[in-house]
Formats: structure tokens, C-alpha cells, sequence
């Protein structure tokens, strides 16, 4: 966890210093950059973002795997692991935007970024440390080659009859799958095409015939598509909250007392305080709450838990409309509209919204990465975490493509929506159509959750003693 809280700490201080970036205006007569300092300055952004496509898919990965599926005692536990690794990243991330953002604002960008690289340091240190300790599983190759074989056996067999007997295709032996430390996965009829890539033809090559749990594992990662498709307009969601609820804080009195502001970076921390508190809430009573009506180990199944926070985007923007409405009477009231500058409003008008959203990603955020990981097959955990931050990626490009749509729309057709001088935008508007579509995307998800079915479960019951390495799945339909 200590290793998770320092890389939090990086990641977020990274994000401050854009904020503060975007935030902050010249006040000195500053020198432009050379080239040679952008492309060092750009150079360590496009290093730290190949870093967290290494990081970022294994690091919760490989802290989940550590548990022992076939220990009904670490088994429960996994069950919270989840909750407490976004805890101790999010933790990570309030220190950034506090601590470490006053030390940038009032010490220096030497020391602010000096303190994570330190960090950075001692979690390598921690890793390297623990790494005889960790369990390990063994690499089972290229998840991509894998379902592409499966992919172009199917293709290729296209012609042939699926037999109506399961037993029939291709399946290895389960003592295979014992000794390599890997589950069998029985045959189901959910996208049935591809069952032709383990039908017998007399050709035994690996682009010619599968064995059913190839085909299955393959399945697993094809019927998650839909939900990540559902989590692109939740990313892009947040993405714009982020930027926009910050740029927000800018324009409301920020001031606690005579002689302390807040930093526009630091008002992040609002959202990851209630996040950490949610998070905590969460699983301490709330899972034990919803386990006497459900009889769900978790409380609510994961694809519920999503779909709260979904709502919850929705209430966000909602509320965050109608507090933007009130913002621009007052500041139109004073003319600032047209000059620009501070309004008369405490930044705590935008505290009911900054709540909200640590509540909202305390379902949704914590509930995307468990998902996508505990359906994925056992080989490919790894590959099914990362859906969960590709989801985050094209969120980001998602983001900046529909800020500057509307953005184009609205200015040509009268007023823009988006403007520098946020006294004279319409960003309620903004909001209400962001709301809107949250709902539209809500609709959709309710939909492929409605046809979802989810991973199997190991269909031997599990005793504390026992040691069921060699048992097969079974698919099983769950409600959602």
C-alpha cells in the first residue's frame, strides 16, 4: 500500500502542475522557453505517460493476484482489496494537491517535484524489496495471439457444423491445466460462432484448432467490450469536471480567513477527501448493510455498484447547472460579465458538487477497475484492467474534442458556451447538455448490463483445507 500511495503522489502532483499551469499568469517579465526546456518539460510528460501505461494496468494486477482464490479466508478479503487500493492511491493524491501544491506555490517547482521524485525512489526501493515475497504467476504469452488464433481458427472453419455435445471439441486434458496452474473453462453458447475455432477437422496447428478454454477466455474479453464502451462518456465526464469545476473555483473567492487562499490545484483535495471517506463508508457499512438483503459477499454486484455512480455523474451535473446559473446572476449583477474578474461568492457554493463526485467515484472509479479485472480470464487480468484505463483514455480525448464541438457550435450560432471569461460563457448550458448526455450513456449501459452475463464461478465449493487447483469453470448468469 505504501508503494500505491507514493505512486499516487507523482501522478497527482503531475496533474497540479497542469492545473496550476492553466491557472496562474505571468506576473514578472518571464522569459519565454527554449526549445531545448520544452522538449525536456514535454519529453518527461510523454516518458511519464509510457511509465503509466507499464504501471497503471499491472500495479492493482498483481496486488489482486497476491490473494489466493482457492483460500475461502483471502478470497473474502480480495473481496475489499479494491476499495483499499483507489484508498491508498486517492491518499496519494491528497498530498499532492495540498501539501505538495503549497510547497510549489510558495517554496518552489524544484522542491514540488523534488519530494515525489524522492517518492518514486523509495517505492522502486519497496518493490525491489518485497519481490521474493510476492506470488508469482507464470507468463502464459501474448493475450493478443492467443484470441487472434481463435479468431482465424473460427474464421477459417466457418463452414463446419458446432456439435451439438460439447465433449466433442477440443478440450486438453484438466492435469494440463493443473500443472501450468490454470483453470479449464467448460464450452457456453454465448457468442457461439466462435466455439467452430475448437471443433475437430483432422488439422491440429495453434491457428487451426483451439481448445474450448482458449475459445472461452477469448469470449470473456469480447462480451466486456459493451461495458467499456458504456464508460467512455463516464471518463470524458470526469475529465471535464476536473478541469472545468477547477476554472470555476478561479472566479469565487477563494480566501479562508484574512491572509490564506486556497490554490486552484488544491481544490481537488475536496474530491478526494469525500472520496476517501466514501470509500471507507463504503466498505465497512455499506457492504455489510447490503450483504443481509442481497446475500452478495459484496454487498451489490459490481455492475450495480457502476451504475450508481452513474447516477450520481447525473445528479452531479445537474446540481452543477443550477450552481453555475446562480454564479453568473451574481456576477452579471455586477458587471463582471463583461470585465472579467473575482465574484462575490465563496467557493463553497461548489462543495454540494465536489462531495458528489468523491461519492460518485467511490462506486463508479473503484467499481470500473474490479469489474474489468475480476472478468477477465485468468490469464488476462493484466488485459482486463487496462480496459478500465483505456475507458480513461479516450474519455481524455473525448473530453477535449467535445469541449471545443460545442465550444465551435455555439460561438458561430451566438454566444459560445465556452469562453475564456467564464462570467460570460454559458457553461449551465454546458452542464445541462453534459447532463443529458449522461443520461442517454445511462440508458445505453442499463442495456448491454441487461445482456451481460458474468464470469463464472468455480463451480467446486471451496473448504479452508482443500485444494481445488484443477477445477473448471462453469458459466453462471447473475442478475445485474
Amino acid at each position: 500500500m505504501i508503494l500505491y500511495v507514493l505512486t499516487g503522489n507523482v501522478l497527482a502532483d503531475t496533474s497540479s502542475f497542469c492545473t496550476n499551469i492553466e491557472a496562474t499568469t505571468c506576473k514578472a517579465n518571464c522569459e519565454p522557453a527554449s526549445k531545448l526546456q520544452l522538449g525536456v518539460f514535454f519529453g518527461g510528460l510523454y516518458i511519464l505517460a509510457l511509465g503509466n501505461g507499464g504501471t497503471k494496468p499491472n500495479i492493482s494486477t498483481i496486488g489482486a493476484d497476491q490473494f489466493d482464490e482457492f483460500d475461502p479466508k483471502e478470497r473474502m478479503h480480495k473481496l475489499s482489496f479494491f476499495n483499499w487500493w483507489m484508498f491508498s492511491v486517492f491518499l496519494g493524491t491528497l498530498f499532492a494537491n495540498t501539501f505538495l501544491v503549497y510547497l510549489q506555490d510558495n517554496v518552489g517547482w524544484t522542491v514540488g517535484y523534488g519530494i515525489p521524485t524522492l517518492g518514486l525512489i523509495i517505492s522502486v526501493i519497496i518493490f525491489l524489496a518485497g519481490t521474493s515475497f510476492y506470488r508469482h504467476k507464470v507468463p502464459q504469452g501474448s493475450p493478443f495471439t492467443r484470441m487472434a488464433r481463435v479468431i482465424v481458427a473460427a474464421l477459417r472453419k466457418w463452414r463446419l457444423p458446432i456439435p451439438n455435445d460439447p465433449k466433442e471439441l477440443y478440450e486438453l486434458d484438466l492435469e494440463v491445466y493443473t500443472r501450468k496452474g490454470k483453470f479449464r473453462i467448460d464450452s457456453t453458447n454465448t457468442i457461439r460462432f466462435l466455439n467452430k475455432a475448437a471443433v475437430k477437422d483432422g488439422s491440429d496447428t495453434p491457428w487451426t484448432l483451439c481448445s474450448v478454454t482458449q475459445v472461452e477466455e477469448t469470449k470473456q474479453i469480447i462480451r466486456m467490450l459493451p461495458i467499456l464502451t458504456a464508460m467512455f462518456i463516464p471518463s470524458t465526464m470526469i475529465a471535464q469536471t476536473n478541469t472545468l469545476f477547477i476554472k470555476q473555483g478561479t472566479t469565487l473567492n477563494r480566501h479562508i480567513g484574512p491572509h490564506f487562499q486556497i490554490p486552484p490545484a488544491c481544490l481537488g483535495a475536496l474530491v478526494t477527501l469525500s472520496m476517501l471517506v466514501s470509500v471507507v463508508l463504503y466498505d465497512r457499512y455499506f457492504v455489510k448493510f447490503m450483504k443481509i438483503w442481497t446475500k452478495n459477499p459484496r454487498g451489490i454486484t459490481l455492475l450495480q455498484r457502476m451504475g450508481v455512480g452513474l447516477v450520481l455523474q447525473i445528479i452531479i451535473m445537474l446540481v452543477a447547472s443550477l450552481t453555475e446559473k446562480s454564479r453568473l446572476s451574481i456576477a452579471r449583477s455586477h458587471g463582471l460579465d463583461k470585465t472579467g474578474g473575482q465574484v462575490p461568492v465563496t467557493i463553497f457554493i461548489l462543495l454540494p458538487q465536489f462531495v458528489l463526485m468523491g461519492i460518485a467515484d467511490a462506486f463508479l472509479v473503484v467499481g470500473k477497475i474490479e469489474f474489468f479485472y475480476d472478468q477477465a480470464p485468468e490469464s488476462m487480468k493484466s488485459l482486463g484492467t487496462s480496459y478500465a484505463l483505456t475507458a480513461y483514455g479516450v474519455g481524455n480525448f473525448l473530453s477535449s474534442f467535445l469541449l471545443k464541438l460545442v465550444s465551435n457550435i455555439t460561438s458561430r450560432h451566438g454566444e459560445g458556451w465556452v469562453l475564456n471569461n467564464l462570467n460570460a460563457s454559458h457553461l449551465d448550458y454546458y452542464y445541462g447538455f453534459l447532463t443529458i448526455l449522461n443520461a442517454l450513456n445511462f440508458m445505453y449501459f442499463l442495456y448491454v448490463s441487461k445482456i451481460f452475463s458474468y464470469k463464472v464461478e468455480l463451480c467446486r465449493s471451496l473448504d479452508a483445507s482443500g485444494d481445488d487447483r484443477g477445477a473448471t469453470y462453469a458459466q453462471k448468469e447473475l442478475s445485474t
